[in-house]
Order: structure tokens, then C-alpha cells, then sequence
């Protein structure tokens, strides 16, 4: 893992380490940190590909406004992972569609 160690201005601690899964291939990373910053850590630089021109997409506003860090999630797509806290156990898949939300299970009808 590649990580900053020191900072000249600013300081930040990391939350323990913790397993996660990146298309398959487990992973470590620090709990509580973005998930796109615990891929960068471990080499990831193409977070997902755009689904009409098929073209690789990086790291880049990290604030949560683009949506080149789109990914699928705990099966759940379109995840703004620059953003979103990493957890133990994570599944992480790249997205290379416009993510596809399953059907709500049928709900009983009164």
C-alpha cells in the first residue's frame, strides 16, 4: 500500500485496517476512509469505465460531484466511492454501465 505518511499542514489518523474485496481480489485499507482513496492506496487508478465510449475513468474532483468514481458497491451501483466511508468486508466491483438498480421485492397487496 502507498499511503501518506506525514503531511507538512495537514494531520489525519487512520482507523484500523480492514479487509474488502476489489473485483474479486482481496484487499486492505483503513476503516472509515474513502473507498477510492483505499484503491489508490493499492494501485487502483481506473475506477470505472464510461458506458457509451468505453473509456477508463480516474480519481478526479474527490468531493462527489463528477461521477468518475461511480462503482458497484455491496451490489448496489453508482456508488460515489470518493465519498463514501470504507467498511470491513466491503465488495467493490468497477461499473461498466449506467448501474442497474434490482426491483424491490413485491410488496402483499391488502
Amino acid at each position: 500500500m502507498r499511503l501518506i505518511q506525514e503531511h507538512p499542514i495537514l494531520e489525519f489518523q487512520h482507523g484500523r485496517k480492514v479487509p474488502f474485496t476489489f473485483d474479486g481480489e482481496g484487499m486492505d485499507g483503513f476503516e472509515g476512509e474513502p473507498i477510492a482513496m483505499a484503491l489508490h492506496a493499492n494501485g487502483v487508478r481506473v475506477l470505472r469505465i464510461t458506458p457509451h465510449l468505453k473509456q477508463p475513468r480516474g480519481f478526479f474532483c474527490a468531493i462527489g460531484n463528477c461521477s468518475s468514481c461511480f462503482m458497484v458497491v455491496d451490489g448496489v451501483p453508482n456508488v460515489r466511492t470518493c465519498v463514501t466511508p470504507l467498511v470491513e468486508g466491503m465488495k467493490v466491483e468497477t461499473q461498466t454501465n449506467k448501474g442497474t438498480v434490482p426491483p424491490l421485492p413485491k410488496q402483499p397487496t391488502r
